[in-house]
């Protein structure tokens, strides 16, 4: 079963990759007129959170991260890597993005791999707007679900951000349910970025029940600290 996993992941690794190479691509074709390397910029980034939850579902108690991030002119791709217990999240996404008028737009993919059995693949289209202090994305994904029937599923999110402060709502749809609030604070000091943020979930995200074993919504208080390390 690992000799298995460990194929299809190199295999839908390859694939995000040729897909990123593509969004690449098309990037520097529309780029011409500048020089092949003076858009290109690279960063590296390792944090720490209490508690890792995204998208309102808790993957687990106290995890480590690292990313590596490169962007030339409006293409940008990345990876980024989580401890959840049993194996690693790897993330390998890339996008395409710009801004008219204070008006920001991007599109682009991630695929969700797992080198354990913590969870199975997750491969996702992602589409994003924002105006100031607003931002919306929407993202439609297909669930490998371990080899049964593979899940469709679509998320949407609104977020507000002002002088640190930041708040979102979302949601899943389709074949996955289940809804989330966010609010939070970051700030830098010394070189790292220090995050605080409280999570209300319902009870189709928490994995709580009550005394009768009946679902109910969860609560959860999360620090962050994190430190940005800028390559070229």
């Amino acid at each position: 079963m690992a000799f298995v996993r460990a194929i299809k992941i190199r295999s839908v690794a390859a694939v995000v990759c040729a897909a990123i190479v593509g969004l690449w691509s098309a990037g520097a074709s529309a780029q011409e007129t500048d020089p092949p390397a003076s858009n290109v910029s690279v960063s590296a980034n390792a944090g720490w959170v209490s508690q890792y939850f995204y998208r309102g579902i808790k993957q687990k108690t106290s995890s480590a991260s690292v990313g590596l991030d490169v962007a030339a002119g409006p293409v940008s791709v990345g990876t980024w890597a989580a401890d959840v217990g049993d194996g690693a999240e790897i993330d390998l996404y890339g996008s395409v993005g710009g801004e008219v008028e204070g008006f920001s737009f991007s599109a682009g993919g991630i695929a969700y791999l797992y080198t354990g059995q913590f969870d199975d693949t997750y491969l996702e289209g992602n589409f994003g707007a924002g105006y100031g202090p607003l931002s919306l994305e929407f993202s439609v994904g297909q669930y490998d679900n371990f080899g049964a029937e593979k899940q469709n599923y679509y998320f949407v999110a609104v977020t507000a951000e002002h002088m640190g402060f930041s708040g979102t709502v979302g949601g899943f749809g389709n074949d996955f349910s289940g809804a989330y609030g966010e609010v939070g604070y970051g700030f830098s000091a010394a070189d790292l970025d220090f995050s605080i943020s409280g999570i209300l979930n319902d009870k189709n995200l928490s994995g709580l029940s009550d005394g009768d074993g009946q679902p109910t919504p969860g609560l959860t208080l999360v620090f962050g600290v994190s430190k940005t390390f800028t390559i070229k």
